[in-house]
């Protein structure tokens, strides 16, 4: 038989309290999803990891496909949906892709959900 608890006496006609900070809203929820659905996967956040680190702050798609041990058509695959997500830029040089990193998508996200 579950134990039973004793309810507590409250004081103010609320039973919960108000958001006291600014919280998002519902446009503000979705963008931020999809930045963190976008950091889901292992090998994208892998990808942003080895952009950053790389020498001005850019990488060809040439130079990511080792490094992470995927096919050119699969790296491709998972840098579009990080430019799609705001995450990265591209820039077409010829037949190469080259990818910078959105440092300020990434502090938006990271401070989204701070008080």
């Amino acid at each position: 038989m579950p134990t039973l608890l004793p309810l507590l006496p409250t004081t103010s006609d609320e039973c919960c309290s108000t958001a006291t900070g600014k919280a998002l809203t519902a446009a503000e929820a979705d963008t931020i999803a999809r930045t963190f659905k976008a950091l889901g996967d292992p090998t994208r956040v892998r990808l942003l990891s080895l952009i950053a680190a790389s020498q001005g702050g850019e990488a060809c798609i040439c130079d990511l496909t080792e490094p992470v041990g995927l096919s050119q058509p699969t790296v491709s695959h998972h840098m579009k949906l990080l430019v799609d997500a705001g995450l990265a830029t591209r820039e077409q040089r010829g037949r190469w892709a080259y990818f910078r990193v959105v440092t300020d998508a990434l502090d938006q996200a990271a401070s989204a959900l701070r008080p």
